[in-house]
This record gives structure tokens, sequence and C-alpha cells, in this order.
């Protein structure tokens, strides 16, 4: 058995990455999704909590990390931000090493990493997917969520390394500014594409 090819998928705000993500489930490629792992280890009885409880005191209770509380601590503080990731990134790589042990042997799996390039996470995947879609739908999708601005809008676009970047420095673009049945094709097309791939690369050795 081999390790999987990693297949790095991100996306700026608004681009359907969640959507995408659901895609290669549904077709039965194993995902690991960081920021659903650090939701559930900040959970009720999560692991991270007395670490985060311990270093920032007032920032939890019974129903795990109030996000408010200690973002309200972190929050333009580059030292505070630092002891917090000391916390929570050693912890996520621990579950990574253990979804991929879980999945080894099977031909790739998917790492869901929002800020990919922002966080240097290209030396963690073998190859990048950029979900990307037009501006203006980007723009449209993102000003529906519930409490969102277009200056808090423009901040995050702001964090975030531009979408033509991105695109350039994928290895694969999926476009979400089409219809989801079509996304969906483009989803399945790459995966053929990987496993076929793989199978090379297997029949070489």
């Amino acid at each position: 058995m081999t390790k999987p090819l990693i297949i790095g998928l991100t996306g700026s705000i608004g681009m359907g990455k969640s959507t995408v993500a659901a895609m290669f489930e549904a077709a039965g490629v194993p995902v690991f999704d960081a920021d659903a792992e650090v939701r559930a280890m900040q959970g009720p009885g999560g692991e991270l909590v007395p670490p985060i409880e311990a270093e920032f005191p007032g920032s939890t209770d019974e129903t795990g990390v109030l996000r408010e509380k200690l973002g309200a601590q972190v929050f333009g503080d580059p030292e505070a931000l630092a002891r917090l990731e000391a916390i929570v990134h050693p912890a996520v790589a621990r579950r990574r090493e253990a979804f991929l042990i879980e999945h080894f042997g099977a031909p790739f799996a998917v790492f869901d990493i929002p800020l990919l390039f922002e966080k240097d996470g290209q030396a963690l995947v073998d190859r990048i997917v950029v979900v990307s879609a037009p501006a203006e739908v980007q723009r449209a999708r993102v000003l529906a969520r519930p409490g969102m601005t277009p200056e808090k809008f423009a901040h995050i676009l702001g964090l975030q390394t531009p979408d033509a970047e991105k695109r350039e420095r994928a290895t694969y673009v999926i476009d979400t500014g089409q219809s989801l049945a079509e996304t969906e094709d483009e989803v399945l097309t790459l995966i053929a594409t990987l496993r076929s791939e793989r199978m090379e690369g297997a029949g070489q050795k």
C-alpha cells in the first residue's frame, strides 16, 4: 500500500469550497476538513477546551470554547494569537496524521484548507485544487450571509490571497460560477483524471 496523493482544496470566501468538498466526499474520496476538526475539538468535552481555558481564562464554558470571548482575547494581539495557534495547530496535525493512517492505501485524499496559500500549506499537499467563481457571483453569495456587510467582506478579501493569484498557482481550477450539475461534472472528471494518474504511476513502479 502507498501513501495517498494529497489534494489541497482551497478557495476564497464565497467561492463554494465547502460545496466542492462535499462533492468529493459524495464520490467516495476521503476529505479532511481542518476547520470541522477544530470545531469538534473546541466543542463540548473537546480536547482543546481545557488548554484554551488555562491559557485564556473565561473563554470557555460547558458548551466548549466561546468563540466571541476567545476572539476578544486574541483579536489584534499577535502574541496572544501565536499562543492560541501553539495549542490548536499541533492538535490538528495529530488529527491529520490519524486521518492519513486511516486512509493509507487510498489512491488520493483531499485536505480542505481554506487558508492554504495564506498559511503556506503548499508543503502539505501534492496537488492544489482552487475553487473559483466570477467576482460578482462571489460578492452576491457572501453579502447574502447573515450579519455580513460590504465592509466586512472587503476586510476579509484584503486578508486573503487574490483569486487570480490562487488560480495561477493551482494545479486544477474548479468553476462554481455555473450550475451545480456542471460543477459536479468537473469534480467527477478531475477524480477520474487523478485515478488514472495514480494507476499509471503504480504501473510504472
